[in-house]
C-alpha cells in the first residue's frame, strides 16, 4: 500500500487540478451513481476521493449525505477550500482504507476510482473487501474504477494492479452480484490517455 508521505508530497508539490489522474467531472462516477436509482438522502462515501470533484457535483445535484474518506491530509484540505463554507456539510475521513474504522452497514453506495489498484498484495486487497463488507448495507452499491488491463502499470511513481471485469470482481467475490461493467478512456491534463475499467456491484450478503 502507499505511504501517507507520498501522497503528502504529491498533494502538497502539485495543484489538484495538475495530478494524472484529474477529472474536470468525474462523469463515468456519476452517471453510475445516477443508475443505481439511489435517493438523494443515500449515504455515499467516495473512497480515495481526496481533492476529486466528485463530491462538488453529488452536492450541486442535491445529495445530502457525503462521506469522503483519503489518506492525505493536503488533498482533503484542497477539496474543502474549494468547497468553501459547504465543505462543512461533508463528512471528511483522513486514513487509509486498509485502517479505517467504518460504521457497519453505514453506506448505501460505495465509491472507489483508483484506489483498489493500489493495493498489490493479496493481503490488503482482502482487507479492503472486508472493510467493503463492513461498511455497506444489504444490497448497497459499489463502484469500482481500476486501469484496465491495457492501462498503466505504474500511478504517481507506484506499481499498480491492472484488471479486466472478470477479473476485478473475482477480487470481490460470491457477496458481489456484478450488474455492468464499463470502459473509461480518461485523459490526463498532460495529453495522455489511461485505460480505465469500472465495475459496478450489488452486495447481496447480510
Amino acid at each position: 500500500m502507499q505511504t501517507k508521505e507520498h501522497w503528502e508530497k504529491v498533494y502538497s508539490t502539485k495543484a489538484s487540478d495538475d495530478v494524472s489522474w484529474y477529472q474536470v467531472h468525474a462523469e463515468e462516477s456519476l452517471r453510475l451513481i445516477h443508475g443505481t436509482g439511489a435517493k438523494k438522502s443515500a449515504a455515499i462515501i467516495d473512497v480515495g476521493g481526496g481533492a476529486s470533484t466528485l463530491v462538488d457535483d453529488l452536492m450541486s445535484e442535491g445529495y445530502s449525505n457525503l462521506t469522503v474518506l483519503d489518506l492525505s491530509s493536503a488533498a482533503l484540505l484542497a477539496a474543502k477550500s474549494r468547497l468553501g463554507p459547504a465543505a462543512s456539510k461533508v463528512n471528511w475521513i483522513e486514513a487509509s482504507i486498509l485502517d479505517a474504522v467504518l460504521p457497519r452497514h453505514a453506506f448505501d453506495i460505495w465509491h472507489d476510482r483508483a484506489v483498489f489498484h493500489f493495493l498489490t498484495s493479496s493481503e490488503e486487497r482482502h482487507a479492503y473487501v472486508e472493510a467493503v463488507l463492513k461498511a455497506v448495507k444489504p444490497g448497497g452499491h459499489v463502484i469500482v474504477a481500476t486501469f484496465a488491463e491495457d492501462g498503466p502499470d505504474k500511478c504517481s511513481g507506484l506499481p499498480v494492479m491492472r484488471y479486466n471485469a472478470q477479473g476485478l470482481h473475482a477480487e470481490f467475490g460470491s457477496p458481489f452480484k456484478l450488474l455492468k461493467h464499463e470502459e473509461e478512456a480518461h485523459h490526463t491534463p498532460a495529453g495522455k490517455i489511461q485505460k480505465f475499467i469500472y465495475c459496478y456491484c450489488r452486495k447481496i450478503d447480510s
